[in-house]
């Protein structure tokens, strides 16, 4: 009696097995299925236009407010990230990145770096920097512009503090951007 009970039981499971993968599975929305299929999309070669946007508009207010910027990265070819990731492992120098080619939201155009510009035209990481003498720091009054418009900072990741990084993610995760999803053109980042 026993093993009856045991295969009835056993029985059932298949077939409720079997119900959900040829019957409830395929009627699944497709986003359900994101993690599982990787489409064939090609990568963006350049910014994001909201994030182009953004970008421009980002060194715009800083000016504004005394503070000279440059963009010293914007979109990075899988190729390009893949030599900053050997940095400090494979070739000489520091490591600067953890991010191999297609990790980075540099490599789907959402992302840009940026230092301070010095009046001699030299570029400056310098975080403690007042040139506005405003009792501020220029940097922070950049990442709070920029937070402002919707980026992100890398200077809040838990990881690897990323203090040039300012990324705009559309709520897209770098695995949903590797399995081929990609912001909508008119998309914008949430202020």
């Amino acid at each position: 009696m026993r093993i009856l009970s045991n295969m009835l039981t056993f029985s059932f499971f298949l077939l409720s097995i079997s119900v959900v993968f040829f019957v409830l599975w395929p009627k699944l929305d497709s986003s359900f299925m994101l993690p599982f299929q990787k489409k064939d999309v090609p990568m963006p070669t350049v910014l994001h236009p909201k994030v182009e946007e953004y970008k421009n508009e980002l060194i715009a207010t800083s000016k504004n407010k005394g503070i000279d910027i440059i963009i010293t990265e914007g979109h990075r070819s899988v190729e390009r990230q893949n030599k900053l990731y050997e940095r400090g492992r494979s070739t000489d120098g520091s490591i600067v990145t953890y991010a191999k080619g297609g990790e980075s939201f540099h490599n789907y155009g959402l992302a840009i770096d940026f230092a301070l510009k010095l009046d001699d035209g030299d570029v400056a990481w310098d975080m403690t920097r007042d040139d506005n003498k405003n009792g501020e720091s220029d940097w922070m009054e950049v990442v709070t512009i920029a937070k402002d418009m919707g980026f992100v900072w890398g200077g809040d990741f838990s990881n690897f503090k990323d203090y040039p990084h300012l990324q705009m993610d559309f709520g897209l995760t770098i695995r949903e951007l590797q399995y081929g999803k990609r912001p909508k053109v008119d998309q914008y980042a949430e202020k």
